[in-house]
């Protein structure tokens, strides 16, 4: 795969040793062509750098940035998939310590340049002390891809993923039965809906007025209704149980 444009930084002549030992940390969640991108660049700074990638345990990802969507472990081996990775480093520091350079023998650390804030409250930019010791190679983020984006698009369509994965055979217990909302099988509903609407015909309309809601109503069975305003299924067991038409 070729750096892209955005991505170029060029071959340096400056080498601190026989094969250089550049570090590259991070959470690598959801890991995506961003990610890779950035791991490339490191891996390219020099013409024979040896490459090793810190990932953060769960534990102190969760305290400091919040929860991942994958384990530790997927992480980790994520990473050693990626063909610009010569070394993985599982649970690494979340600030960088002169004792970890020593202990790796790294030469360089490649990050963008960005600020990073130390959540832990230990100093503005967990890569302060690399930068001041010279010893900091900057690479260039991916626009328009990041683990958050990602998980945007799933939370935005949300019903969807859920009523594709009931439809591919997983159950409500498998998606977590207590977080699923009676909207979530719409699609069924509604069909349910229709058959219920060609069942009450003229009685269709007073039906709505039977019930002392301001919602626009439509049908009524159980404790559900039907709210052709929102397009979507309710409790209503707090407004009535039984709803009598006469005739």
């Amino acid at each position: 795969m070729d750096v892209p444009k955005s991505h170029s930084n060029g071959i340096s002549d400056d080498t601190a040793s026989p094969r250089p030992r550049v570090y590259a940390d991070g959470i690598y969640d959801l890991f995506h062509f961003g990610h890779a991108g950035s791991l490339e660049q490191a891996k390219k700074l020099f013409p024979n750098t040896y490459l090793l990638v810190g990932c953060c345990s769960d534990e102190i990802t969760h305290k400091y940035k919040g929860k991942t969507v994958m384990t530790e472990d997927e992480r980790y081996e994520s990473l050693r998939h990626c063909k610009w990775v010569d070394e993985v480093i599982p649970d690494a520091p979340w600030v960088i310590t002169q004792e970890f350079l020593d202990k790796h023998k790294i030469d360089y650390v490649a990050h963008d340049s960005l600020p990073y804030a130390d959540a832990s409250g230990a100093g503005k930019d967990v890569y302060e002390f690399v930068k001041a010791a010279g010893k900091f190679k900057e690479t260039q983020r991916t626009d328009g891809i990041s683990t958050s984006d990602i998980i945007m698009r799933i939370v935005k369509d949300y019903n969807q993923y859920v009523m594709r994965n009931l439809d591919r055979g997983y159950s409500r217990k498998d998606l977590g039965e207590k977080r699923l909302r009676v909207n979530m099988r719409l699609k069924k509903l509604q069909e349910k809906v229709k058959e219920q609407q060609e069942k009450v015909g003229e009685k269709w309309g007073a039906l709505g007025d039977a019930v002392p809601c301001d919602r626009s109503l439509g049908w009524m069975a159980g404790s559900y209704w039907w709210s052709s305003e929102y397009g979507s299924l309710a409790d209503c067991s707090s407004l009535c149980d039984v709803v009598y038409l006469e005739g």
